[in-house]
């Protein structure tokens, strides 16, 4: 009697362990998403979220958002508690640094993405994802300085540093090969992500010095580079997301750094798989298809030809042939 009763406690044991385990694994994935600035500037940012937004309707993830908006006191506190509420942390800007290296050895369980940078020494726990931002603006680089009129084209970067000098040298490589006489101005700064109106100002110093087409990696203040082009009807070339649509008569196209397809790429493995690439740097460049140019639709005024589209095409393959090499600041 008594090993009866032993074998039916089991058998209820088992069974309970059973539907714990299955309930357990139907609970969706929560990911933390911790945007150093803010969204709504039609490109890195808001990219991030789209991506966040997709794996939440194909599997249910469970996404949370918190924008920092640029304020140095909450990198470390929002890190931390995304990282006590969430599987997974995506943290993108390289402002959250500091805060990743005391956040993430403290929270082993939890897995961590951090966007656009790569850490000296990686955990276990996490993966950088960089991207070679500098490929795609050679391309972009050689269209500007192919549809100028003038033969002179400027770049406009929302701060001083190795990752936007990484466009700009591409950039500058790209239209030179393109036209090796014209003029490649120097760069302006916007030194702030944020303010649309010193992209504008920005933008229209470099119109103001005959450049008829403008590439502006300056995250929502490039926005206002569009403006400048609007106002002077000169040319400008988007950045990260394809930018085609905040005015189809000025942005000519856009160097695209698919931050959100990247994070959704790396989930959906988390999700399908178990699959966590921890401890490594993902460095996407031109073949992964991160990287790439985009010129809006057919339904929009295109100033790039169909035979310079096929150039560019051919010259994106060069460079993933190691034919062409794009110089770089990383």
């Amino acid at each position: 009697m008594m090993k009866k009763m032993l074998s039916l406690v089991l058998c209820i044991a088992m069974l309970l362990s059973v539907c714990l385990t299955a309930g357990a694994e139907e609970q969706p994935l929560k990911v933390g998403l911790c945007i150093a600035e803010s969204l709504g500037d039609k490109g890195f940012y808001d990219s991030a979220d789209e991506g966040l937004k997709r794996l939440g309707a194909d599997y249910g993830v469970v996404g949370n958002v918190v924008e920092c908006k640029n304020d140095g006191s909450q990198f470390l506190p929002v890190l931390a508690t995304a990282a006590e509420q969430n599987d997974v942390v995506v943290a993108v800007g390289w402002q959250f640094w500091d805060a990743l290296v005391e956040v993430v050895p403290q929270m082993p369980e939890t897995k961590f993405i951090f966007i656009d940078n790569a850490m000296d020494e990686i955990p276990e726990n996490m993966l950088c994802i960089t991207y070679k931002e500098n490929e795609g603006s050679f391309l972009a680089g050689y269209i500007a300085m192919k549809i100028s009129q003038t033969g002179v084209v400027g770049v406009v970067g929302g701060e001083d540093s190795a990752t936007i000098n990484n466009f700009i040298v591409g950039y500058t490589q790209g239209a030179k090969y393109a036209n090796p006489e014209g003029t490649v101005l120097d760069p302006v700064y916007t030194n702030d992500y944020e303010d649309v109106p010193k992209g504008k100002e920005t933008g229209l110093s470099l119109y103001g010095k005959n450049a008829d087409v403008v590439f502006a990696c300056a995250g929502k203040a490039g926005l206002g580079v569009f403006e400048a082009g609007a106002e002077t009807q000169k040319l400008a070339i988007g950045v990260d997301s394809d930018q085609k649509a905040e005015n189809p008569e000025v942005v000519a196209c856009s160097m695209m750094k698919l931050v959100g397809d990247s994070i959704y790429v790396t989930i959906e493995k988390l999700v399908k798989d178990g699959e966590f690439a921890g401890g490594t740097v993902w460095d996407a460049d031109l073949s992964t298809g991160l990287i790439a140019i985009g010129y809006g639709d057919d339904t929009m005024t295109q100033q790039v030809s169909p035979e310079l589209k096929t150039e560019v095409e051919e010259l994106a393959q060069k460079i993933i042939n190691g034919e062409i090499v794009v110089e770089s600041t990383r």
